[in-house]
Parts: C-alpha cells; structure tokens; sequence
C-alpha cells in the first residue's frame, strides 16, 4: 500500500503542452553524436513537468480536494441548470485544477506568500507542510520549524535569543552573539495561525518577509529567497491580534480550504488502515534540488506577456483609483487621497456625481491597485502558463489567477448600487467571483471600445518609445499639437471613468517629456 501512495504516472500529465527550448548549455558542446534525451526514461524530467507530477500526486493521494475551481475549456463547456433556482454547474471540456493544491504550488514556484484561509482541520497546515517537503526538508523538520502564533509570542521567540554567557561578558553590542532560529535559514517557511502573533512580534515577522532578513540587538541575519505559507481559520478578524496592514499587503495570494466531501471518505479509512501519512510517503522524484529551485523562478521569470494581454491588464487596473469629488488638482483625484484625508467614505461618495454608478467599475470598489498587486498578478500569470505549458501567457491565465492575487487587495463597497441588485447578491460573500465578474466586465468594455484595434492614446506611446534622440524641433512641435489636440478631443462632452483619467495622465506625461526635449533642443 505504501507503494500505491507513493506511486507516480508513467504517462505525461500534459500531453498537448509546448516544450520550450531550453537554456543554451557550454557542456552541450563537449556532448557526443548521441545525446540522451532530458525525457528519456530514468531522466530527469523538464521542471514544470515534474511541477505537474506534484501537482496530480498531491490531488489523488495527499490532499483530498475535488474542487475544480480553475476551470479551462478548449470547447464550449457543458453547463446544466440545476434546481429551481437554476444554478449553473458547468463541466469544464480541458485540463483543470483545484485552486487549494495549484496556488500553494505555483508559491512554491515562484517563492512567494500565500494565506491559507478555512476552518480548522481542512489540510491548511498538512498542505504547507508537504511544500517543505517538497523541498527536500524532512517532515519532522518542517513540523519542527513551523512557527505557531500564540498571543504570548515575543520577537525572541520568533527570531532568537542573545547568549547568556554574552549578555554577561561583552563590552560592546558587537560581542553578543545571537542564537537564531533554525527556521529562518529554511527556503520554506510555515507560520501556523499567523493572526494570533502579537502586534510587536508581527512588525518583526514583515522585516522577515518583505526584506529577507532578521534583526536582534543591532545584529542582522541574511535569510534565503523562501517561499512562505501562513494559516488562519477566519481572515476576517477572527485572530486573536489584528493583522497590521503592512503585513497582509505583503502577502501574495490568499486561498480558501473548501469543505471536505463525504464521497470521499473512503480515502480517509485507507489511511487511518495502513496508518499512512502523505507528506512521509512523498516520491522522491518530485523533490526538488535548491538549485532547481532557483531555476525555475528563472524559467518562470521568462515567459512573455503577449502586447494585447497586457493592454487588457492595464485597461482592467485603471477602473479603479479615479475619486473626482476629493481632489482639484488633477493628479489629486484619487482615492488614495481619500484615504489619507480620513474623510467619511459615505459622504464622499455622495459628494461624487455625474457618473453611471452601476456602469463604472470602480464604484464597486473602496481602494485601487497598488504596484505590488500588479507585479504579484503578472509573476502567478506566468507561473501558471509556465505550468500549463503554454509557452507565453493567455487572457485566461490571468483571469484564473486574478481572484486569488486580489483577494484582500481590492475591497469591495458594499453599500455601492452594483450589490443592491438581486442577482448580484451572492458577490457580497463570494469575493473569488466578483473579481473574476469584474475582470469579465472590464474586457467586455475593452471590446466595445475596440482598444485592439483604436487605441490613439497607445500609438503616441508607441511613437514616444521609439526614442528622441535626432527628433528635430519641428517634429517635436508637431507632437506637442496632436498630443493636445487629442487631449481636448478625449475631454469633450464626455464623463470621467478611471481609463480615460489614466489616459489623460498618460498624454499629460507625454506633453511634459516632449515640452523638456524641447527646451534643451532650444538651450542648445
């Protein structure tokens, strides 16, 4: 039995996937007029294959989740209206996932920070112990390094204690020597109920997390790149601490343990029977090598973002940050400055008129997106087409890992007339499907407006990014014209929505670069 856990698919977990080429190696060059293949039997398998091969072995021997949530379709899916409620179940008609098992191993990946969210006893730490696993680390070793909040957690038990001896003895800070925590030097690393760790003791654990380094006394511990998964039963306040905002912003991706279904209960009497644990029946062949690692955040780094997926992106993040009522200077129009005013949102919002509320995306929301979400989209973007195989990133890509990345980022306004309606009423709880409604939303409009295909704004970016240096002033003269002419032609007799103030700023950018170029061509 302990051979069937441990068991792995001689099959291709993706057949259809494209291969890429591989790095260009100097020892290819010393190789013989036969080479052996990097798929040929007994070889190490390509490193998103092999992701893959953890991939489907955790979801059919260690980590009992049937939920499909990240759905792909290669053919329109078959969809049936259940009940007289008529909810739609749908059967997706390609290669899908359970988000529980995916997001944590595309952290893993790309070694960055994911939240497990549930109540207890739905595999939220089982699933963080097998990525230490993963990573060659013993099972009693990850259990043994797992930090465990506790409201009694102090900064020394967390990070590590000054010798004795020393405190005694030395004659300068410089002379105490530190005794750090084990778990810090690990490149995986488990805070278990990270919402019941003191305020103080938090501050510390974000200088550990978003700079990779711990600090006691004035002495600095360099920690490796890691990635990091924390639990907690209700992100919703239910801690015994308040998580400092600064702490939840650094987290990358946040991801729901769903509720265990009793048709597969068969599965838990097997194990309690032959008295297996999956993380200590993990196959050795997808464990991976520090240096593997390190490779595949370089691989995953390099997939491209195709041009028209990323216009989508921009399109999609620029509904949101536009307050026109808090702000009279132009740049000022934001809600950010709201925020910093501490003003009552209900009375700027009232104070916001002229806009179609139900038709603007960005009064659904109460924040915009900050420049960490849009690098943290576009990394898991990656990781997911690096996973799937694809060879560059797809809209779909992004669609599917959006919700996960933005949960907790973008704060819905639920007093806003979108979530008054009845058939919106279910997105007041399911935050996961509102950020993907918004996103379908977003390129429906993008479609309307034709952006593929008219985009002016973007084709005098084009222009600008070919460089200045030759332009002569009479050319440069001709910019500054069209630059405001289409400046007015946006502005008139038209309401202000999020993209057209990021165009507008855009353009703004654009006048000023021109303007300086300019009044050196004339220094000179």
């Amino acid at each position: 039995m302990l051979k069937f856990f441990s068991a792995l698919s001689k099959s291709p977990t993706n057949p259809q996937a494209v291969r890429r080429p591989s790095a260009y190696d100097v020892a290819e060059l010393f190789e013989g007029p036969v080479s052996v293949s990097t798929d040929a039997a007994g070889a190490a398998a390509p490193l998103d294959e092999k992701v893959r091969q953890a991939y489907f072995w955790i979801v059919n021997h260690a980590i009992i989740s049937p939920h499909y949530d990240i759905e792909y379709n290669s053919t329109p899916p078959a969809a049936f209206y259940i009940g007289d409620s008529g909810t739609r179940l749908t059967l997706p008609s390609a290669q899908s996932y359970s988000s529980f098992v995916l997001l944590p191993l595309l952290t893993f990946a790309t070694r960055s920070k994911c939240l497990f969210v549930g109540g207890p006893g739905r595999g939220k730490t089982a699933s963080a112990i097998l990525m230490g696993v993963l990573a060659g680390y013993a099972p009693r070793e990850v259990r043994r390094a797992m930090q465990h909040g506790h409201p009694q957690m102090t900064i020394a038990d967390l990070l590590g204690n000054p010798l004795p001896a020393d405190l005694v003895s030395a004659q300068s800070m410089e002379d105490i020597r530190i005794a750090w925590r084990p778990w810090l030097s690990m490149r995986v690393k488990v805070i278990d109920e990270y919402n019941r760790i003191p305020t103080r003791t938090q501050s510390a654990l974000l200088t550990v997390m978003g700079d990779n380094y711990a600090e006691v006394l004035g002495h600095l511990y360099e920690c490796p790149e890691a990635a990091w998964y924390l639990t907690a039963n209700d992100d919703a306040g239910g801690g015994t601490y308040q998580v400092i905002e600064a702490l939840r912003d650094r987290i990358d991706v946040i991801v729901q343990a769903l509720s265990f279904n009793p048709r597969f209960l068969g599965e838990l009497l097997l194990r309690i029977e032959e008295n297996v644990k999956p993380e200590e029946v993990v196959p050795p062949e997808i464990i991976f090598t520090p240096e593997e690692l390190d490779q595949m955040v370089a691989e995953i780094r390099a997939v491209p973002v195709p041009e028209p997926v990323r216009h989508r992106i921009e399109f999609f993040a620029s509904q949101f940050e536009l307050f026109e009522s808090v702000g009279e200077q132009f740049e000022y129009m934001t809600k950010d400055t709201a925020r910093l005013s501490r003003i009552d949102w209900g009375q700027s919002v009232a104070a916001d008129q002229g806009r179609d509320r139900l038709k603007d995306l960005g009064c659904q929301t109460m924040n915009g997106l900050s420049v960490r979400n849009l690098m943290t989209l576009l990394k898991f973007a990656k990781a997911l087409s690096w996973f799937r195989g694809t060879g560059e990133v797809e809209l779909e890509d992004v669609r599917q890992v959006l919700p996960f990345v933005l949960n907790d980022k973008l704060h819905p306004d639920l007093d806003a007339p979108y979530f008054a309606l009845p058939e919106n009423a279910a997105f007041r709880t399911d935050r996961l499907s509102w950020l993907r409604e918004l996103f379908d939303a977003s390129n429906a409009e993008y479609d309307r407006l034709n952006l593929d295909r008219d985009d002016p704004v973007g084709a005098l970016s084009e222009q600008f990014e070919q460089g200045l240096h030759g332009l002569e002033a009479g050319e440069v003269r001709s910019r500054l014209t069209r630059i405001e002419r289409l400046v007015a032609e946006l502005g008139k007799g038209r309401k202000l929505y999020g993209p057209l103030y990021d165009d507008l700023l855009k353009l703004k950018y654009l006048h000023q670069r021109y303007t300086n170029y300019l009044l050196w061509l004339r220094s000179r």
